[in-house]
């Protein structure tokens, strides 16, 4: 896949099939893009699982944090990565390594790692890279259209 692009049918289908999300790397603090990115999904309805080694055993939004993607004792769909780059690698590994496999690998805003997307997709799962699912969804969904004048909020 060429990731550089991404066709609409492809993101909307990820968002529209995903219903549990493991987000590595969100932030307790409410200034955080991981924190407001959380808190956005969560309340479209996304099954919502923090996950920050940092924070392991206490709650972001009412969610138990998980210090890795192994502690968690369900399946997830989709693994958000909120990390540098270089980090990108052993999330995959992590990921692929779950007795079930999440779907989806999305990286967020600014982290790409072409290495990490080939091994996921060559495992089956898809790949989004250098992309917000909130950014996403709120597009698609035609929430920030007109930059939100159609909807009132300025």
């Amino acid at each position: 896949m060429n990731h550089d692009t991404y066709p609409d049918p492809y993101i909307r289908g990820i968002l529209n099939t995903v219903k549990t999300i493991a987000m590595v790397g969100v932030s307790p603090k409410e200034n955080r893009p991981s924190y407001f990115a959380f808190k956005y999904l969560q309340e479209r309805g996304y099954r919502m699982i923090p996950v920050n080694p940092g924070q392991d055993g206490k709650t972001i939004l009412g969610q138990k944090v998980y210090a890795k993607l192994a502690d968690i004792p369900e399946p997830v769909d989709m693994v958000d990565v909120f990390r540098a780059s270089q980090h990108a690698m052993a999330i995959v590994d992590e990921a692929l390594a779950l007795k079930t496999k999440p779907q989806v690998i999305w990286m967020q805003l600014g982290v790409r790692n072409d290495e990490a997307a080939k091994i996921a997709e060559d495992a089956g799962l898809k790949v989004v890279m250098n992309r917000c699912p909130k950014i996403e969804y709120g597009r698609l969904s035609g929430e920030i259209g007109w930059i939100g004048v159609n909807r009132r909020v300025i």
